[in-house]
């Protein structure tokens, strides 16, 4: 998921600095794919590494502060493209997404060890 994210980011620096029409799509293409793999592994996640018990209230939470920061992140993006200008923002919000990774690959490393979606245990349950 964390190397997803990372892709999005990097494929988003190229299309903000990109001038040649193919490039700029085939980074667009590589954008969204990156961008949903990462959504369905972040949800899958999210299912089914949380207690049967929770699941509802967590999925909820999730799904809240999913689509407040995509409302939020247009407003950011509309702020900062009017100050610094939309390539300059574009290529910003890429590298912004690339440092995050960044920083949670050392704050989260339980994140980073998972490999695959199998054999997760949900919270305080046996590994299976």
């Amino acid at each position: 998921m964390l190397g997803c994210v990372a892709l999005f980011g990097a494929a988003t620096m190229v299309f903000a600095l990109s001038r040649v029409y193919l490039l700029s799509l085939a980074a667009l293409m590589v954008v969204g794919a990156s961008d949903m793999v990462s959504v369905v592994v972040r949800g899958t996640l999210v299912q089914i590494a949380t207690p049967r018990a929770m699941r509802g209230r967590v999925s909820a939470v999730s799904l809240l502060f999913v689509g407040a920061s995509n409302e939020l992140g247009e407003l950011e993006s509309g702020f900062t493209a009017d100050w610094l200008g939309a390539i300059p923002a574009v290529f910003l919000g890429g590298l912004g997404t690339c440092a995050v990774v960044a920083i949670s690959i050392f704050l989260f490393p339980a994140l980073r060890r998972i490999d695959r979606l199998t054999g997760i245990a949900p919270a305080g349950a046996p590994p299976s």
